[in-house]
C-alpha cells in the first residue's frame, strides 16, 4: 500500500488576492508502518490498524492514500490523529475519480511530525479457528490448544503484525498476500472433563435387540467453559476440533473428529467422539389407560380424553468403569408427572433429560409415569 505526503505553498499575498488554489509540487516517501495491528474480533470481518508518523509542513498539507490491487472498504478507512506537538486539523477527505485512492487536507499551525492511526476493513480474509485436545488415559483431563488458521487473498502484505482476537493473547506474526498460515494462540492444561453417553429416545431405537446392526450410543467429553475449570475468560469460538487419547505407552490414539460449537462462559463444550457399544438402552412403554373422558352433550362423543402412561428405561453398563448417561426422553403437548424414579430436568415443554450414573459392570432402572392431556380423537 502506497502512502505518500504532498505539501503545499502560498504566499499570504496570493490568499488575499485570488481565490484559494493549491498544487502538489513535492512528494514525500514516508517511513514504513510502525506498528500494524489485525483485529479478527468480527468473524465476518477483518479491521486493520496502522500507525504511521507524518512529516507536516506549516499551513495545508494534503496526505494520499491509495489502495491499488487491495481488497479495502472504502467507506470504512479512518484516520485518527494520536500525537502532535501542536493542534493540527483535518479539515476534508476526498476520493478522486477512477482512483483507488482518497487525500485528506490536513491544517498544521507549523512544520511538525504527528502521529497517526488508519484503519480499514479489510476483505478476503478467512479465518477458521481449530481444536486439538489430547485425553488423559484415565479420561479424568484433557490438554486443550486452539489454533488460528488465516488465509490472506486481500491483496495486503501483513509484514510483522499483530494479531488479535477477542479472547486469548495477543501474538506476532507475518501473513503475505495470497498466504496460509496456521498460528496456536491458546493453550490449557489439564481441564477437568466429563465423559457422558446421550441416549435421545427420539432419535435411537428403544429395543436395540430388535435391530439387525448393533446401535452406538453417542458419546462426549464435557468441559466446562468456568474459572473453576480453568477457562472461563473468554468465550469459545466455534471451529473443527481433533480429539486424541494417550495409549499408556507415550503415544496417542486418534479419538475422533467433531464441529465444536460456540461456546459462552459458564456454559459446556460438548466434543463428541462418536458411538459406544459398551452401554445399551432398552425403552418400553410398560402401561398405558384411558381416562378422564369429555363428550359433547349432542351426539354424546368423545372429544378429548387423557391418559396415564408409564414408560421403563434399562440402561445396562458393560464397561470396568462407572459412566453418566444422560436420557433425552420426548413428552407430550400437554403433560404432568405423576411419579418419577430418579430426578428429572424439563430442558424445554416437550423435552425432560434424566442425567443418570451406572456403576460398572451393572444396570440401573429408570421409570416414570406422566398423565397426557387434552388428546382429541
Amino acid at each position: 500500500m502506497k502512502l505518500t505526503t504532498y505539501f503545499i505553498f502560498m504566499t499570504v499575498f496570493s490568499l488575499l488576492l485570488i481565490e484559494s488554489s493549491w498544487a502538489r509540487i513535492k512528494l514525500v516517501a514516508l517511513p514504513e508502518r510502525e506498528a500494524t495491528v489485525v483485529r479478527l474480533d468480527n468473524p465476518s470481518a477483518t479491521l486493520l490498524e496502522e500507525e504511521r508518523v507524518l512529516t507536516l509542513q506549516k499551513g495545508l498539507n494534503q496526505v494520499d492514500f491509495s489502495w491499488k490491487g487491495v481488497e479495502i472498504r472504502p467507506d470504512s478507512i479512518r484516520l485518527t490523529v494520536l500525537k502532535q506537538p501542536q493542534a493540527v486539523t483535518v479539515l476534508s477527505v476526498s476520493y478522486p475519480p477512477n482512483e483507488q485512492a482518497l487525500v485528506w487536507e490536513f491544517a498544521s499551525p507549523s512544520g511538525q511530525q504527528v502521529r497517526v492511526r488508519i484503519s480499514y476493513l479489510l476483505n478476503k480474509i478467512d479465518r477458521l479457528i481449530t481444536y486439538q485436545a489430547v485425553v488423559r488415559k484415565d479420561e479424568s483431563n484433557l490438554d486443550l490448544s486452539s489454533f488460528l488458521v488465516l488465509r490472506n487473498f486481500s491483496g495486503e502484505n501483513l509484514p510483522a503484525s499483530r494479531f488479535q482476537l477477542d479472547y486469548g493473547e495477543a501474538f506476532e506474526s507475518a501473513v503475505l498476500s495470497g498466504e496460509t498460515k496456521r498460528m496456536q494462540f491458546f493453550t490449557a492444561k489439564k481441564l477437568p472433563i466429563k465423559k457422558r453417553f446421550t441416549f435421545d429416545a427420539a432419535q435411537l431405537p428403544w429395543d436395540p435387540k430388535q435391530v439387525g446392526n448393533n446401535v452406538g450410543i453417542p458419546v462426549h467429553y464435557e468441559l466446562e467453559n468456568t474459572t473453576d475449570n480453568g477457562l472461563g475468560k473468554h468465550a469459545l469460538w466455534d471451529g473443527k476440533a481433533r480429539l486424541y487419547g494417550e495409549d499408556g505407552q507415550g503415544s496417542t490414539l486418534f479419538l475422533g473428529e467433531d464441529k465444536a460449537k460456540f461456546t459462552p462462559v459458564g456454559q459446556p463444550l460438548k466434543l463428541i467422539i462418536g458411538d459406544s457399544r459398551d452401554v445399551v438402552v432398552t425403552q418400553r412403554k410398560m402401561s398405558q389407560q384411558r381416562l378422564n373422558e369429555r363428550r359433547n352433550a349432542k351426539r354424546n362423543r368423545v372429544v378429548l380424553h387423557d391418559t396415564e402412561e408409564t414408560m421403563r428405561v434399562e440402561i445396562e453398563n458393560f464397561k470396568e468403569q462407572a459412566v453418566f448417561v444422560t436420557l433425552k426422553e420426548r413428552m407430550p403437548a400437554e403433560w404432568v408427572m405423576k411419579k418419577a424414579s430418579h430426578s428429572y430436568q424439563r430442558e424445554h415443554n416437550r423435552e425432560i433429560h434424566f442425567d443418570i450414573a451406572v456403576p460398572a459392570k451393572d444396570k440401573v432402572v429408570v421409570i416414570y409415569s406422566y398423565y397426557r392431556r387434552n388428546i382429541r380423537p
